[in-house]
């Protein structure tokens, strides 16, 4: 089973849509727990891509 790519560091990026720490949209982190295992496994190989297209991504400063 593919384990949850989450490294609690829960914060979007807005520019990006993207969660700073696991690179996964809204919507991949809420649907996570009801996806098969081929779903599981393409959405970390796009994470690995967009870690290697993106680099680090920011948090949104606090205003």
């Amino acid at each position: 089973m593919t384990a949850s790519p989450c490294v609690n560091v829960c914060h979007m990026n807005p520019r990006h849509g993207l969660c700073v720490g696991c690179y996964r949209t809204l919507d991949e982190i809420a649907r996570w727990s009801a996806l098969d295992e081929p779903e599981r496994a393409q959405i970390v190989a796009t994470l690995r891509e967009r870690r290697a297209q993106l680099g680090p991504l920011r948090a949104p400063r606090p205003r």
